[in-house]
């Protein structure tokens, strides 16, 4: 649907860990949304959100949130009882995608490829012990609520274990430790239902974290991915697969490690990706000739009610 002329608000900052980066987010969209001809008004979202929105009079919400309170359904909710049309996917397709453990069962029942993973209450983290996992070290420990790798340890030493499971109990939800697999990090636009691509990230580090995803220098890029054409086929259908049941829409990212043997293991569906400068998305569709102003309003255009 077009929404020339009508008031756009762009709910970005937040609440949550992610405040940062939905801030950056926010402002980009605004300014491509602003240079297409769009009415609009930048809402940095906290408890009052549904006063200011009535405030800017919007018609329509373009969603530029990231994590709690913002990817999980909550803000989804809201729009759909006030009635606005927001980008994105909707409520149920959120708050799963957020949650990695519901979303790890989910893509066991659709075939994709899970790496083997333990679950455990965030009340045990004191007493994790290698002992308790079955796949042993390495290993990658992370809170099950928190996206942008926060919270997230990539673990070698039985001594720092603990550590590390302490930290990522301290955020929301349950505690995921996944055993390590060695392979490329390959990350899936899908646009729609259908796949724009597949990009490569190799970071300067070992384990493509927080610094590594939002700090300009640190990580190298490369689309199309250095991969088999096979390979990208599987992991770019892997992605399609996983949009599609979790009953997402507009834009998603899925995270994936493929292994040299072609093997597509999905980590999670961003249902809310990022759009700073150095966000993925915006990368893959520049290497599909779609500049970001475009995709902006494409999403845009996909804003609706679902429930």
């Amino acid at each position: 649907m077009k929404w020339t002329g009508k008031r756009v608000a762009v709910l970005h900052g937040g609440r949550s860990s992610e405040r940062d980066v939905s801030l950056r987010t926010g402002a980009a969209c605004a300014d491509a949304l602003r240079q297409k001809g769009y009415d609009v008004t930048l809402v940095d979202v906290d408890v009052d959100v549904a006063a200011r929105l009535r405030e800017a009079r919007a018609e329509v919400a373009f969603v530029a949130l990231h994590g709690r309170w913002g990817e999980d359904g909550c803000i989804q909710g809201l729009l759909e009882s006030m009635g606005i049309p927001y980008t994105g996917s909707g409520v149920l397709a959120s708050a799963v995608g957020m949650d990695k453990g519901i979303a790890k069962v989910l893509f066991r029942t659709l075939g994709l490829p899970v790496i083997e993973y333990v679950v455990f209450p965030p009340e045990r983290a004191p007493s994790i012990s290698v002992a308790d996992l079955p796949f042993g070290l390495p290993c990658v420990v992370k809170p099950s609520g928190e996206g942008s790798s926060v919270g997230v340890h990539l673990v070698k030493d039985s001594a720092k274990l603990g550590a590390a499971c302490k930290d990522a109990a301290s955020f929301k939800g349950e505690l995921i430790v996944e055993r390590y697999v060695k392979g490329k990090e390959i990350q899936v636009a899908v646009l729609d239902g259908t796949a724009l691509g597949a990009i490569e990230v190799v970071p300067a580090n070992e384990f493509y974290d927080y610094a590594a995803k939002y700090t300009a220098g640190t990580t190298q890029y490369f689309y199309p991915a250095r991969i088999p054409p096979d390979h990208a086929r599987a992991v770019m259908e892997a992605a399609e697969k996983a949009h599609r049941g979790l009953g997402c829409s507009g834009v998603t990212r899925s995270d994936f490690i493929l292994t040299d043997d072609g093997t597509p293991y999905v980590l999670e569906v961003n249902t809310l990706p990022g759009m700073t400068a150095t966000s993925l998305v915006p990368k893959i569709a520049a290497g599909n000739g779609i500049p970001f102003p475009d995709l902006c309003e494409r999403l845009l255009e996909g804003a609706s009610l679902k429930a």
